[in-house]
């Protein structure tokens, strides 16, 4: 009886001691896999919100709702270069809708985490363009006919503003939000303004919300909506779905070059 005692409690122990060492494996498993996913979560954040951007979109929808404040507007936007740090760097432009081969408006972005030091996940910046001539319907040619990777970083232009975006709490429509800093950027396009600020939601579906309002010396709002944001939805049938293939995107130039960031749609 004392041997077979013996035996049983050594079975047991055997067994809780593996229970134990395979709890501390599990455990172990989840915080390397924690730890791994923390390394790039910062780039992954980067990735959707540049593939949220890229594609074509329309404020039909709300220029049919509230046609006093809002125009039916298409905005486009595709991959151009990527650096060798592993910015995305997007052009975009937008035009009224009957003639979206003549944008009134063209930009670069780019896209990134957001500096270590500040809380926030992404960095989205927009760059002035040098020749805006020679980018126009960039992302409806072919390949071979636009301005190629190297040229599209030479061509970046005037820094005009920055937005860094966080993530949505859960339960909010959005999956990154996020403004300029307070007091906006310098500005002097139109009517006065002095500065401006731009608010970025990045919703479900690929859907963006965008207000940018221009201020004179007194606080007074003299360009953008008064009413709310726009809301650019994508069009049903967008031919730039599969544009963030590795196949798509340009590979990065072979030197590094470092730039600062900015997002303004409404001037």
């Amino acid at each position: 009886m004392g041997k077979e005692s013996d035996s049983n409690d050594s079975n047991g122990w055997n067994r809780a001691r593996g229970l134990v060492v395979k709890t501390l494996v599990l455990l172990g498993g989840a915080l390397l896999v924690k730890r791994l996913s923390k390394s790039t979560t910062r780039w992954d954040h980067a990735r959707i919100v540049s593939e949220s951007l890229a594609g074509e979109k329309y404020s039909k929808e709300q220029a049919s709702r509230d046609p006093d404040n809002y125009f039916n507007i298409r905005i486009l936007a595709c991959p151009a270069a990527e650096l060798v740090d592993g910015s995305k760097v997007l052009y975009f432009e937008q035009a009224f809708w009957r003639s979206p081969e003549k944008p009134y408006r063209q930009r670069f972005f780019m896209v990134k985490p957001c500096p270590k030091e500040l809380k926030c996940d992404v960095e989205l910046s927009t760059y002035a363009i040098r020749d805006m001539e020679e980018y126009k319907n960039f992302c409806d040619r072919s390949k071979d006919q636009r301005p190629q990777p190297e040229e599209v970083i030479g061509d970046i232009a005037e820094h005009l503003a920055t937005i860094h975006l966080k993530r949505c709490p859960r339960g909010k429509r959005c999956l990154y939000e996020g403004s300029t800093p307070p007091g906006g950027f310098p500005n002097s396009w139109q009517n006065g303004a002095t500065y401006c600020t731009s608010e970025l939601a990045v919703m479900k579906n690929k859907e963006i919300h965008t207000w940018d309002r221009g201020y004179d010396d007194n606080g007074n709002q003299v360009w953008g909506p008064m009413e709310g944001p726009y809301e650019f939805k994508p069009a049903p049938t967008s031919s730039f779905s599969d544009m963030f293939s590795p196949l798509n995107f340009p590979p990065p130039p072979s030197m590094d070059r470092r730039i600062e960031g900015s997002f303004i749609l409404q001037e």
